[in-house]
């Protein structure tokens, strides 16, 4: 057993779809599982006076209640909680460091936003040392998983490969691998070719492709071989990364992208692609530092 599944938790309807795809991830994983909530970062429209032993106590129910929850379902989860002063960003990324997952809360399309505020959110997202996950509240896949496995046309752990080589490919190959190991399901590997890559359909287009493919095909070879029950799709395709990406999601019970480290906590960064599958892209998001 490694280090827990951390998960961000306010009480608002996107923390507990959150808590609860944490909570299966935690069981399929074998990991304990950290309920964490910061009492003095709490939704806007909490209904309770703003005097801090309110808000404890608020944070202190919020913890008891779902936690009850996760255990009914989930009755040999090795669950803790913590209830935390800190600001909720910096204690996600404190925690973060010993994580084996991070887990955030997403208001459904159209914004990236947690428990915490929509930029506080991204720069936790963009800075977390281990993979951070984002959760839609209105994932009916999410839902579903609480009584019963994702259904049958979300099968898939989507993987965005930019570079098929190298280091960084390795991280995110690694997740999801072990994502569909526990879970059951295939890896589905996408890179993106621009289309200035293919001449416009001149006759080289498809010795590119077969190129790019064969690249993309040795890197995945040492991963089937640690994996060799997870079957594996390859995926190439001409186009933005960003539209490519998001069209192979289709049947993905969870997308996967990658962003750099970052050498410091006062800046942080997420690409295009990660930015794109994080507002569009309709299942959990996972955001794995590589590089």
């Amino acid at each position: 057993m490694t280090g827990p599944v951390v998960v961000g938790l306010d009480g608002s309807p996107e923390s507990v779809t959150a808590a609860w795809w944490a909570a299966r991830e935690a069981v399929n994983r074998r990991l304990p599982l950290l309920l964490l909530h910061s009492w003095t970062t709490q939704p806007l429209d909490v209904p309770i006076a703003q005097e801090a032993h309110h808000k404890r106590l608020y944070g202190q129910e919020v913890l008891q209640r779902t936690s009850a929850a996760l255990l009914h379902r989930y009755a040999d989860l090795p669950l803790t909680t913590e209830l935390v002063s800190a600001p909720a960003a910096q204690a996600l990324l404190d925690r973060a460091e010993n994580a084996e997952l991070l887990v955030l809360g997403s208001r459904g399309h159209g914004s990236v936003a947690s428990f915490l505020l929509g930029s506080i959110s991204l720069h936790v997202l963009g800075l977390a040392p281990c993979p951070a996950v984002a959760v839609r509240a209105d994932d009916p896949a999410v839902e579903a998983g609480w009584k019963q496995p994702a259904a049958a046309e979300r099968d898939e752990i989507v993987v965005g490969v930019g570079r098929p080589e190298g280091r960084a490919a390795d991280a995110l190959l690694e997740f999801a691998f072990t994502t569909a190991a526990a879970h059951g399901c295939r890896v589905r590997a996408v890179t993106a070719l621009p289309l200035s890559a293919s001449l416009l359909a001149q006759p080289g287009e498809d010795e590119v492709e077969d190129m790019a493919g064969a690249r993309l095909a040795e890197t995945l070879a040492p991963w089937r071989e640690k994996f060799p029950d997870v079957p594996v799709d390859q995926h190439i395709a001409l186009g933005p990364a960003t539209q490519v990406l998001l069209t192979a999601s289709a049947r993905a019970c969870l997308t996967v992208v990658g962003r750099k480290r970052q050498s410091s906590h006062l800046t942080w960064k997420l690409g295009p692609v990660a930015h794109a599958a994080l507002h569009h892209v309709p299942c959990p998001v996972a955001v794995v530092p590589s590089g």
